[in-house]
């Protein structure tokens, strides 16, 4: 090093500091991951150094993976990385520019039939990740005078895509249809009206009361837009969502969704009808102004569809080892509210001991996600525990039990247990 680098970086950082001393007032006052790092007990961040599969190599060691969206266990297919592989051969590694200019493939298109053949919807339209294309439809569809509607509960990015609209946002109560109907009810007929749900809630693992919202929204003359990123290969006629689930997929009128989970890949899909597709392709800023999805990415889910179209029974594996987990925390006194999906919550309602939970079963193999304020409120904390179908018995067994252990070591299982006696 150059006797003279540490004046040119001393000056440097004096200029910076001079510059920005504002934001860095804001920025240095946040100083929660040190504390969590300084207690041992940060949990993000974690560098995985293999692919994504039941069990993942961190700092060289075997970790059990319960901390995944991967819930078909599709990541690693062999038939995925080839088609992977070869469309990278024929087109490249990206597009170089959005769908609405130089960005559209051929493969895209191949991939948006393909989907509206599968999710039996007349048209969809690609995006470069789930977020994008919840803000991709929200933003553009809903005007001024019109009103959005979104359950408390709903992903980031669908409250994100309220904020860049310019309609009226009110918030109903987590899967409360008389405060819905109220809501409903109290807006003008004649203005355009969104409700707004997740199929499956991204971190209770339960789902949307659909037919409950489809009978308001036809009562009130709403429009109903449903993200299914976490219900797509798992529930509904070959896991095509949370109306087939219910069988009223007709009822839902726009339907959004992510290539991130089930389908082993990274990007997003609008599925509508064929003037509601065909606005947004005109209108989504973040579908015109964003980078095409890229070839890989859309040849992996490509050949995730073939594979589910193959292999169904790889969602009643997965259902399987849902059921069979569910069984075993319940079992075991573990409190874990409403789910009926993949997605196991593992409510502690104390933030410290969300922590320490997960630092203490990840140390002892088991990879967990903990979900703190400001995610949900304090008293909600919990442990993510998601399902594969592609997880053993034994492995579930395993992870159950080490939870199990150091939950009663905390006193987490104890208080529960009073506050059902109570």
């Amino acid at each position: 090093m150059s006797c003279t680098t540490p004046v040119r970086y001393f000056l440097l950082n004096e200029i910076f500091i001079g510059m920005n001393k504002n934001l860095l007032a804001r920025t240095d006052s946040y100083t929660e991951p040190d504390k969590a790092r300084k207690a041992g007990l940060y949990p993000y961040f974690r560098v995985i150094q293999s692919e994504q599969d039941t069990e993942v190599m961190i700092d060289g060691k075997p970790v059990l993976m319960f901390g995944s969206n991967s819930y078909l266990g599709l990541t690693n297919h062999p038939k995925i990385k080839e088609a992977a592989q070869e469309a990278t051969a024929k087109y490249g590694t990206g597009c170089a520019g959005s769908r609405f200019l130089n960005g559209t493939l051929s493969i895209h298109i191949e991939l948006e039939e393909a989907l509206a053949e599968y999710l039996e919807r007349e048209a969809v339209i690609l995006y470069s990740t789930g977020f994008q294309a919840n803000l991709g439809a929200l933003a553009p569809l809903v005007s001024r005078h019109d009103y959005v509607l979104i359950d408390e509960r709903v992903h980031a990015s669908i409250i994100d895509a309220t904020r860049l609209s310019f309609g009226k946002v009110q918030k109903y109560g987590h899967n409360d249809m008389a405060d819905l109907e109220r809501m409903a009810a109290r807006l003008p007929n004649e203005v355009l009206k969104f409700i707004v749900v997740d199929g499956i809630f991204s971190m209770e693992g339960d789902l949307a009361p659909l037919p409950e919202i489809a009978a308001i929204a036809k009562r009130h003359n709403c429009v109903v837009v449903c993200d299914d990123a976490h219900s797509i290969g798992v529930i509904g006629k070959l896991g095509i969502g949370t109306g087939s689930h219910y069988g009223i997929n007709e009822a839902v009128d726009i339907q959004i969704g992510t290539f991130s989970k089930s389908l082993a890949s990274l990007g997003g899909f609008i599925a509508s009808s064929k003037s509601v597709i065909e606005f947004l392709k005109h209108h989504s800023r973040s579908l015109i102004f964003s980078a095409s999805m890229t070839p890989a990415s859309a040849a992996s889910v490509l050949a995730a569809l073939e594979i589910l179209k193959a292999e169904p029974e790889r969602i009643d594996r997965l259902w399987e080892n849902t059921n069979y987990a569910i069984e075993r925390f319940r079992d075991l006194g573990f409190e874990i509210g409403h789910t009926a999906s993949p997605i196991i919550p593992l409510y502690v309602r104390d933030n410290y001991k969300t922590f320490a939970l997960s630092t203490q079963s990840f140390r002892e193999g088991v990879f967990i996600n903990p979900v703190v304020s400001p995610a949900v409120p304090s008293e909600e904390s919990l442990i993510r525990f998601s399902l594969m179908a592609t997880h053993s018995i034994e492995q579930i067994d395993r992870a159950v039990d080490i939870l199990y252990r150091n939950a009663k070591q905390l006193g987490i299982l104890d208080r529960q247990i009073d506050m059902v006696t109570v």
